[in-house]
């Protein structure tokens, strides 16, 4: 079984159902949810003229390749309704692989580690909440030393 952490965030409707119908969906998808984050309200990154988001991030087993995983997120957010619209923009749902196991996988169309996690508190903040030992397997730092040199400037 693989360890996977996903980040989840919506910025439209009412948030924080739809990140937690996010969860319910990756329950019924066989994942086995083991930790998630509280909610944390953050402003956009990348285009800030926008709804603020809300975030978590949790931790779950499966027995699915990354792959496999990022096919089952991109379902969800089909099935939940999010629509393609403007790079950065509002969404009503997006889940994001930020960890798979310590895999770092560079290919086109999937980045494990997430790319810019370092970059961005919606990611750190409810990461380092349930998995702050974690250890970024590029950076060779915990998520928790992460945050902390984020937030540091």
């Amino acid at each position: 079984m693989a360890i996977v952490h996903i980040g989840i965030g919506s910025n439209l409707g009412n948030r924080e159902a739809h990140c937690m119908s996010a969860v319910e969906r990756l329950k019924e998808k066989g994942f086995a949810v083991k930790r998630v984050s509280s909610f944390y309200e953050t402003k956009p990154w990348g285009v800030v003229d926008q709804p603020d988001f809300i975030n978590m991030a949790v931790e779950a087993e499966t027995s699915l390749l990354a792959d496999e995983v990022l096919t089952a997120l991109k379902g969800i957010e089909r099935e939940m309704g999010r629509e393609a619209t403007v790079k950065w923009g509002p969404r009503l749902i997006d889940l994001d692989i930020l960890f798979y196991n310590d895999e770092v996988i560079n290919r086109e169309h999937l980045r494990v580690p997430h790319p810019l996690m370092q970059e961005r508190d919606f990611v750190l903040l409810p990461l380092a909440e349930i998995a702050p030992d974690k250890v970024h397997p590029v950076l060779k730092k915990t998520v928790k030393q992460l945050k902390e040199e984020l937030q540091n400037g």
